[in-house]
């Protein structure tokens, strides 16, 4: 599975269900459930479903600012893109993995059923 690495404001919003759309400046092909990792954290908090990567214009991000509550002028990116998100799952307990030195977005998890078990129950617990 692999790990997204998130500010841990914005990983709080995600997982709570807060915050379907995760904003970035490139596409992603991946989709499928992913570790959200807290930036700095060398924790996995839970998971989500990648379902969709959709490219933003100016009124896209104006009138879907209730999935992403990021303001436009915060926003450095040429074209930024919703890494759309669904059923997020909370860990009752982070679990820890090895960081990569140089490792920024993505994280390749090792193997470990812990992460693919849910635990708790989705949104806020």
């Amino acid at each position: 599975m692999d790990g997204l690495i998130i500010k841990p404001n914005w990983a709080d919003m995600v997982l709570s269900g807060i915050k379907p759309w995760e904003i970035r400046g490139s596409r992603t092909h991946k989709r499928g459930t992913i570790g959200i990792i807290k930036s700095g954290s060398g924790l996995v908090y839970g998971t989500a479903n990648l379902v969709d990567c959709i490219p933003l214009t100016m009124y896209e991000w104006a009138a879907n600012k209730d999935k992403h509550h990021v303001d436009y002028v915060d926003i450095d990116y040429k074209t930024p893109y919703a890494w759309v998100m669904q059923n997020p799952v909370i860990y009752p307990e982070p679990i820890p993995y090895k960081h990569p030195q140089g490792a920024v977005i993505w994280v390749k998890l090792p193997y470990n059923p812990e992460l693919l078990q849910p635990q708790g129950g989705g949104k806020g617990e």
